[in-house]
């Protein structure tokens, strides 16, 4: 079962005019190697032109109060669920249906709760934004809300950057995993490779809201084992794992950025600068669960619109995304990835860190990148 993917259309080359460029390479790429690009990335253009055309799109902008409603549900959720499972056999088949069907499910929608969060869209206040994270990261059972945000917010404004993006997988993933077994396996277990991977890439300082996101996470865990048993702390890890392995809603991860339909020779040859659309939008039902995290190049054009309003964004900037490339799929995603050759994780856009037009790269991660994505500002 491919993935469904309609509307194919390349980014238009008259939009990335302005962008800085660095010196052509004149050799041809090789099959077996990213989409360099040495172009900015395509964000900021159609922003631009979004707010000219729509100027009414910066007031759907600000934080969505029903968000801290449905985080406090899915939590309560999870410890009802990991309490009722308290005396189940680890493994047997009602603990690992209820792991997969509710867990993972409710452990995606924290992980996208937290990701939702990290642009400050639950609350007007930086502050309780960080504390509410915390708070959202506790079924998921280990703590990383407070990394995943200056990571998060360095892929928005670093988006394809290589040693800076964390999202991109390296050449010895892409190498070793470029197989029908080696992309399954990444598929499996690719939760762990998006936890590890950050660290590989470059290291976060580690701030006071670090350490209060681990003290609360193993006060949490404690806690939890004492009162329920080490089986509610077990389902609560397990729905974390399944959440990002070969999950329906963990599709997203691969959906969003991977380059799916075939482009032509010549776009392996960064000198010739053909467009390749390196973001993807999923239009479909799981959206209802996942904080609409695939209308996500309407995201990232507009990372401060949270994801209540982001269906009215694409219905008022209709004609900048009915012709882009998108998904209908998560399942579809995953079965394409891993039984197409022509698509895997050397399927990415790339670009040198000084080719990211207008941004200090460097600058920016040594300010821990403090702030959100404002639209406003172009």
């Amino acid at each position: 079962m491919p993935a469904t993917i309609t509307a194919v259309a390349t980014v238009d080359p008259s939009a990335l005019a302005n962008a800085d460029s660095l010196e052509p390479h004149q050799a041809s790429a090789p099959s077996k190697d990213f989409f360099w690009s040495y172009t900015e990335e395509p964000h900021r253009t159609r922003r631009q032109a979004i707010i000219k055309a729509h100027p009414e799109v910066t007031k759907l902008c600000g934080h969505e109060p029903l968000t801290k409603y449905l985080v406090l549900a899915v939590v309560l959720l999870q410890l009802s669920c990991a309490a009722c499972l308290r005396n189940c056999p680890i493994l047997s088949v009602k603990w690992l249906l209820v792991s997969y069907i509710v867990g993972a499910t409710a452990n995606q929608n924290l992980f996208l709760a937290i990701h939702e969060i990290s642009h400050n869209l639950a609350f007007k206040s930086p502050t309780l934004n960080r504390l509410f994270a915390v708070f959202a990261n506790l079924p998921i059972g280990l703590p990383y809300s407070a990394a995943f945000r200056p990571y998060h917010l360095t892929h928005h404004k670093a988006l394809g950057v290589d040693g800076l993006d964390t999202d991109l997988p390296s050449a010895l993933e892409a190498f070793f995993l470029d197989s029908i077994l080696g992309k399954a396996f990444f598929c499996t277990f690719q939760i762990i490779f998006y936890a590890l991977r950050p660290m590989m890439v470059y290291k976060l300082p580690f701030t006071s809201l670090h350490l209060f996101n681990v003290a609360a996470q193993l006060a949490f865990d404690i806690l939890l084992v004492r009162c329920l048993g080490t089986g509610a702390l077990a389902y609560l890890i397990a729905s974390s794992f399944l959440a990002g392995s070969l999950h329906p809603c963990a599709g997203h991860f691969i959906a969003e950025h991977y380059v799916f339909e075939k482009q032509p020779l010549t776009a392996r040859t960064p000198s010739n600068r053909v467009p390749v659309p390196e973001t993807y939008s999923y239009y479909g039902p799981l959206n209802a669960l996942t904080y609409n995290v695939g209308l996500h190049n309407e995201h990232h054009d507009f990372p401060a619109i949270p994801w209540t309003r982001l269906p009215r964004l694409h219905e008022i900037a209709k004609e900048f995304y009915v012709d882009l490339p998108h998904h209908r799929s998560w399942i579809g995603v995953m079965w394409q990835f891993i039984w197409d050759p022509e698509v895997g994780l050397w399927c990415r856009v790339k670009r040198r860190k000084s080719s990211n037009a207008g941004f200090d790269a460097g600058q920016e991660l040594k300010q821990g990148v403090a702030r959100a994505v404002i639209p406003m500002g172009g």
